[in-house]
């Protein structure tokens, strides 16, 4: 499947959007002068302009033009930024929205018109081509569906998944990439405890989670087979875990999670 489109426009170069803008340029034969990207302060985006990205703040032009439109924007902004992009926007393009709780029906009602709308959400690590990104849509074309999954793929791993569960997905997700760094910041921490500097800790912790990850996503295995992999009777892991539960480290995780859930309800 042809995952490249001829005009891509990011509305909102923020992190998110500079982010994407990143993993799109790191990808094998992407066309730098197929991008645009703007911000109110075009200024900031310029380390994307120095790689042959177009970027200005004039949301219209880059519009126009594109084949495929992401909106990277606050859900606050969006209802706005549709009523200005609508008088530029033609059929042909598809629109791909990241505003977490904008829904498809919110979009098609402020848009009123006969476009292919998307909603996805990935996360940061879209910079470096490891995102997790999550669809969701009504459209039927499934060759359109299938080339903008093949787009999001070139970034990561994409899935479509309902759009009842698109909060859930920015939680676990997008929100998610924070729960691990705060974990990696923890169990580094603890690595100082026992004697390793900073650097060392850090090193150690960040490439277990990244080789914890890859025997579950290569494996497909459940996390506890692999527990019992590395566990043995009356050990040091098994200690350490059953400490960790009694503290309530699954507990405080399932919580925040949950937290974040109802806080996307409330926004």
């Amino acid at each position: 499947m042809n995952a490249s489109f001829n005009r891509i426009a990011i509305i909102g170069g923020g992190n998110l959007g500079i982010a994407i803008a990143q993993g799109l340029l790191d990808t094998p034969g992407f066309d730098p002068a197929s991008l645009t990207v703007t911000r109110r302060r075009a200024n900031l985006l310029s380390a994307l302009a120095q790689r042959g990205v177009t970027v200005h703040s004039d949301n219209l032009a880059a519009a126009r033009d594109a084949e495929l439109i992401l909106l990277v924007v606050q859900p606050g902004q969006m209802a706005a930024l549709l009523s200005e992009l609508k008088p530029v926007l033609k059929p042909g393009q598809i629109l791909a929205s990241l505003a977490t709780g904008f829904s498809l029906q919110e979009i098609r009602e402020v848009l009123d018109l006969d476009l292919p709308v998307y909603r996805a959400m990935p996360n940061t690590a879209v910079a470096l081509r490891e995102s997790m990104t999550c669809l969701a849509t009504a459209d039927r074309d499934s060759a359109r569906r299938e080339r903008v999954i093949a787009f999001f793929e070139q970034l990561g791993r994409a899935i479509v998944i309902e759009e009842n569960l698109m909060a859930s997905a920015t939680v676990l997700g997008a929100c998610g990439i924070a729960y691990v760094m705060r974990f990696i910041r923890a169990a580094s921490q603890g690595g100082i405890e026992i004697g390793f500097d900073a650097h060392l800790a850090q090193l150690i912790a960040t490439q277990t989670v990244r080789g914890a990850a890859a025997l579950l996503l290569e494996g497909g295995h459940h996390p506890e087979q692999e527990i019992d992999r590395v566990t043995t009777p009356r050990g040091c892991t098994i200690t350490g875990l059953n400490e960790m539960e009694h503290m309530g480290f699954s507990s405080a995780l399932i919580k925040g999670i949950m937290a974040s859930h109802r806080k996307i309800a409330d926004l």
